[in-house]
Order: structure tokens, then sequence, then C-alpha cells
């Protein structure tokens, strides 16, 4: 084939159809041939640097297509399916530290033109550029189904490595100075021509420097305390600051990360709207959130803890939502609101719920926030724990045992579901004069996930209940990080994408 040009550059939206063109002559096999063009589309929102192809006289030809991974959360034993993240490429981590190439093709017509080592030469240029430690890939080996009578997947590298045997993945990956790290078992389903099998390549960047930071560094053990608070009568906002600030001075001074109170901890200022109807009263309540903010923010500063407000009601536009607040230590804040609305929060004090789906990144990595009833969806959950969520903390208001166990079993599942840990905080003890707010029942507590590495009860630690107190606990991420990748089960990874999926709905 002869070319009068020849050009690598990135890919567009607009050469998709020439790319599924080639794709298509080069898979024969249909289940490889998946780059269709919401794939495509989906790689280019995500990562459009990373998307390169080649083109010879204007027309696509090839293309060299990439994700950034954290490497450490999937390690040396890992799926294309894991990688792509069933081809959503959720998993795609601009502060990852290793370029995965998930596609190299050339269309068989433009092969002797050593178009491959050109998009080859880009990839590793954008490598270095990008200061990664490294490119990794799944190679196939689309002749080991010829000789796989004779010999093992392993004595078939051994082979090609001594130019025995030509493989034309594997031999040109070699030839480019990629080495083989590991074989790969069942690494792309429907491989026939390589009977599942793969090489687990790596080419390292001699250019990458490492920046080690010396402070603010991601942290992996982080300290958490859960307010169990004692709903009691206060005059004033005053008091109210009184007790706050009692409790985050005790729990900063252990050095402790986060802080989280329970749902509506302010119902006690409710009493002196004792007189008014119920919507009227709460809306009163929402009076005072704003300035509650501010003294957590300053309180956050002040203590040098991310404090989690539990919730209070909150108008915006004449709409009353359950919202709260991140109030980070440097001084940030966000806020949260309840999705699901109780029935009776409805009814009572016509409230609307939030539509947010977040998570929230703090200085301990990312965590998701849910208001008591919110927990009890685990399409919600789910949604943050997609989103890279480690630690999911749910304030909660919760008056008799059996809300309570709901509350807490929900909690617990999650935990599991989502390989994450869960922290509750709810608030004990009898309000007089508040309507719809006159008794608590609260055990807070801290959930794990359920393997070795856990409590065989999935418990860390529970307060004592019904009692006012602080809970100070200590969890591992890299334990989480270890778990998604070697547990005796991995719920995040094996779910059935090809029977079902979840998606949220963007609201314009």
């Amino acid at each position: 084939m002869e070319a009068n040009h020849v050009e690598v550059r990135h890919l567009t939206k607009q050469d998709m159809q020439e790319l599924q063109n080639a794709c298509a002559d080069v898979y024969h096999i249909d289940k490889l041939n998946t780059w269709d063009e919401y794939a495509i589309d989906t790689l280019l929102s995500r990562f459009p640097d990373g998307q390169i192809c080649v083109c010879v006289d204007g027309k696509v030809v090839g293309c060299a297509l990439s994700l950034i991974i954290d490497y450490a959360k999937f390690g040396d034993d890992h799926t294309y399916n894991e990688i792509t993240s069933n081809m959503t490429f959720t998993k795609h981590d601009p502060d990852g530290d290793v370029l995965y190439g998930i596609e190299v093709f050339i269309h068989p017509d433009y092969r002797g033109l050593r178009l491959a080592r050109r998009l080859y030469v880009a990839r590793k240029e954008l490598c270095e550029n990008l200061n990664l430690r490294s490119i990794m890939a799944g190679g196939r080996m689309p002749n080991y189904s010829k000789f796989a009578d004779q010999f093992t997947a392993k004595q078939y590298i051994t082979k090609v490595k001594e130019k025995e045997i030509y493989d034309p993945v594997l031999s040109f990956q070699l030839a480019n100075d990629f080495f083989v790290r590991k074989l790969l078992k069942n690494y792309l389903a429907g491989d026939v021509e390589s009977m599942e099998y793969a090489t687990l390549l790596e080419w390292p960047n001699i250019y990458y420097t490492r920046s080690v930071k010396l402070i603010n560094a991601p942290k992996t053990e982080v300290r958490i305390g859960l307010v169990q608070w004692q709903m009691r009568s206060m005059a004033d906002l005053n008091d109210l600051y009184e007790q706050i600030e009692f409790f985050v001075d005790a729990v900063s001074d252990y050095e402790s990360d986060f802080i989280l109170f329970p749902e509506l901890f302010n119902a006690p200022l409710m009493a002196q709207f004792h007189h008014l109807n119920i919507p009227e009263t709460i809306r009163k309540l929402a009076d005072y959130t704003i300035p509650i903010r501010d003294k957590f923010i300053e309180f956050a500063i002040t203590y040098n803890i991310n404090i989690i407000t539990g919730s209070m009601p909150y108008v915006v536009d004449d709409k009353l939502y359950n919202s709260g607040f991140l109030c980070r230590r440097d001084g940030t804040w966000e806020r949260y609101d309840k999705l699901h609305v109780t029935p009776s929060e409805k009814r009572n004090w016509i409230m609307t719920g939030g539509d947010k789906i977040e998570v929230f990144d703090t200085d301990c990595g990312k965590v998701g926030i849910m208001i008591c009833y919110d927990v009890e969806f685990p399409e919600y959950v789910r949604l943050l724990a997609d989103q890279g969520m480690n630690i999911l903390f749910v304030p909660f208001l919760t008056d008799t045992q059996n809300g309570y166990t709901r509350v807490r079993h929900c909690a617990m599942a999650r935990a599991i579901e989502n390989e994450c840990y869960v922290a509750i905080a709810g608030a004990v003890g009898n309000l007089a004069r508040v309507n719809n707010m006159d008794i608590q029942y609260a055990q807070s507590a801290l959930f794990t996930p359920s393997d070795f590495a856990f409590p065989t009860t999935g418990i860390k630690a529970e307060a004592t209940p019904n009692s006012e107190m602080s809970l100070i606990v200590d969890v591992n991420l890299d334990l989480l990080k270890a778990l998604h990748n070697h547990g005796s089960v991995h719920a995040m990874k094996d779910r059935r994408h090809d029977l079902y999926s979840l998606k949220r709905i963007d609201k314009q």
C-alpha cells in the first residue's frame, strides 16, 4: 500500500465512521468489535488527549486508545472489563500513575507502513508529557490458538521471546521495548484466538519523576468522631453553640479527621415556637441554619477538623429542604440535601427532596453524605460508590427502635455491597414542647465490609444505645483497595452489566 501523506493526531468524533470501518476489518470476532459510537463518544468525553489515530491520505486507518488509572486499585490480576469498567471508562483517573493501553489496531490494507510504530511513539510521548510512571496493557496473543496443543501459554511466550514463533501482537510489543510482567488468564472474554490469555505488558517511563508530597499527602489512616447527641432544652443559640463546641473540642483533641453530628440536632430550638403550627415551627427553625453553618465553619478552622453538620431545615426559593454542610478544615464548605424525604416530613413539614448525587473531595479522600432515610435506597449509594467514595456518613434521627433498625441494617448492607465504610450518628433523649420531635432512639456506629481484613460482624465500633457520648474510630483506606482487588467476593466488579445497568439522570 502506497501512501502520500501520513498524519498522527488526536481522534475526534468526526472520525467515528472511518474508525468503525477499520475496526470491522480488523476484528472478525464480533465480541471483540466493540468500538461503537457510544463507546468512542464516552471515551473522548473522559480523556480526549489519550485517544490517538493515524491517517493515511486523510483517511483514519488505525488508532491507539488509552486511559489513566491508579494502578494500585487494580494490581497485576485484572481483566479488560475491570480496566474499562465494561466500556463505561468510569475508572479513568486523571490523578492516576499509569497510562493503560486499551486498544491498538491498524487496518489490514495499511500494514507494512509501520503505522503502529508511529502510534506507539505518540503514546510514549504522551506518557512522558503527563509524567506517568509507565504504559501498561493487556496484550492479546492471537496466534496462540494455533499452538495451544503443543505449548502452554507460558511456553508460548518464551518461544515468541526467543523468536522461534511469531505473534503479531506480542512480537511487536517486545520489539517496542515492552516487557512481559505477567501472564493473565481470562483477560478478554470472547478472545478465542488467544484462548482468553493475555500478557501483562509494561513500558517504564525513564523520565518519570515521582512528586513526593512532604505535607498534605493523601491519608490512609482516617480517624472519625461520631456524636451521639442528647436532645435537651436550650434557651438560645449560645446554648447550642456551647454544646457543639464541647464535642468538636473533645473529638479534635484526639486529632480526628472528621466529626459527624446527627440529623436535625438543633431541634431543641423549636420549643420557643411551640405556639405555632408545625409547618411554621420548622420554618422558624430554618432561620437559624445559616448562623449555625457559619459557626461550624469557624469551629472547623479553629479546631482543624472536617465537620459534617448533620442536618438542619433550610429554605431556598421558598422550598424547605433537610440540608447539611461539609465544613472542611481549610475553611471551604459544601451543602448536601436529603434526597428522599419521609412521608411524615412531606405531610407535616411540607419538605422537598434535593436532586444532587455527588461525592465530596476531602483531605482524606472522597466521601459521601446522605441523611437518614436516604440510606434505605441502595441505588443512591451505589452511584456514589461508582464515583470513588470510600467513606459514607449518615446522620440520622429516628424516634423508635423500629426506625433505627431500618437505618442500621440498611447502613450495614451498604457497607458490604459497596465495599466502603459507613458511619452513622443519631440523637437520643426526649424533647418537651416540640411537636413531631418528642422522642429519639439511637445507637451510633461505624460499619465495615465483611471480609477477612475487617471485623467478622462488620461492626468496627458502636455506641451505648440511648446514651449521650462520642465514639472515636480509626479506619484504614488501604484495606478497601485490597478488598476491591483481592477480596473473597467482588461485589463492585461482578455486576452483570450485560443484564442490567444503573445510571443517574442529569437534570438540566
